[in-house]
């Protein structure tokens, strides 16, 4: 489903996306990246990957293009085969890779990935944030990082029906140098990342089994009510955090009823985290006011010994008495 227009039907359309600046800055960077070939990423590329090797003259920039995701993921598939048996340098340009999520294919388009003489394939990453003396925002590294797994994910499961291939675990991230429009690059080892995007989805619940457990006559079709829209979501469990909020088309109609139902998730989940069984924010309350809770309770203890603090102080402040 189109998660954005079903925001939209619900009433809590996602306010979040890359400004038209932004994007067409982002665009403008890019091209200049892979311009003549791809000859100033590749010498980026031979530069910091090292190998003693000097940077390639040119490259073969093979045409991905064909009808539908499929037929550009078997395209990709061909021409990544085809120069590996070259033994060339070879550059993909927006090439279509395709990853199992859940049981149902999730359809990839890194930037970039170059294929070496040797079979090594290389994935890049193009980032419009600056690389300020040699260093970028560690968040928006970390970002493009997970993002990058994400394809390494994707190439391996060609690479092991290809023969002499393999896919290196170290991405080349470009970006803009200092605050101009000249690009420069660093080398990010993402096997961490890798990893954990691996085990976190061999744990996914499948599609298939979502869908079972749904009450029979469940849709998303956008042109039905909002109350029925909103039936069919609530019939899907969901773990909001503020962080979705950031990535979710959906988040802003998950917040609004995480705080209509008074859920601690609204608050974080290191909050959530922290206070064990208490759910609610209205339970937590209860239970610091001494209302509610087991007094044994090592987070009720906690909350009750932080609300007397919190009173003594005021009553300091109250009556005159610097609070420190």
């Amino acid at each position: 489903m189109d998660k954005a227009e079903l925001a939209g039907a619900l009433g809590s359309p996602a306010a979040f996306g890359q400004s038209q600046f932004a994007f067409v800055r982002g665009n403008a960077f890019e091209a200049r990246v892979k311009a003549d070939g791809g000859t100033e990423l590749l010498r980026l590329l031979v530069e910091r990957l090292g190998g003693g090797t000097e940077p390639p003259a040119a490259a073969v920039v093979p045409d991905l293009t064909a009808a539908g995701p499929e037929g550009r993921t078997a395209r990709t598939a061909l021409a990544l085969r085809e120069a590996t048996a070259a033994g060339e340098w070879a550059l993909l340009d927006h090439p279509m890779l395709v990853l199992e999520v859940a049981g149902s294919p999730a359809y990839l388009e890194p930037d970039a990935v170059v294929v070496h003489p040797d079979g090594t394939w290389t994935v890049v990453e193009i980032k419009s944030f600056p690389m300020v003396d040699g260093s970028a925002d560690a968040s928006k590294v970390g970002a493009a990082a997970r993002q990058s797994a994400v394809y390494v994910l994707a190439l391996e499961r060609i690479a092991a029906v290809t023969e002499g291939a393999e896919v290196g675990h170290r991405v080349l991230l470009v970006c803009p140098k200092d605050f101009s429009n000249l690009p420069t690059a660093s080398v990010v080892d993402v096997r961490k990342q890798r990893a954990v995007t691996d085990r976190q989805l061999t744990r996914l619940t499948r599609v298939e089994d979502i869908a079972a457990a749904l009450p029979e006559g469940t849709t998303f079709d956008p042109g039905c009510s909002p109350e029925e829209l909103g039936t069919a979501v609530e019939a899907v469990p969901a773990a909001y955090a503020p962080e979705c909020l950031a990535a979710c088309e959906l988040a802003f109609h998950c917040r609004a009823k995480s705080r209509a139902d008074g859920a601690v998730e609204s608050l974080g989940r290191s909050v959530r985290g922290e206070l064990g069984g208490l759910t609610t924010v209205a339970g937590v309350l209860a239970a610091a006011a001494g209302k509610e809770g087991d007094p044994a309770d090592p987070t009720v203890a906690a909350l009750r010994r932080a609300a007397a603090l919190r009173a003594e102080a005021l009553a300091g402040v109250s009556g005159g008495v610097p609070c420190h």
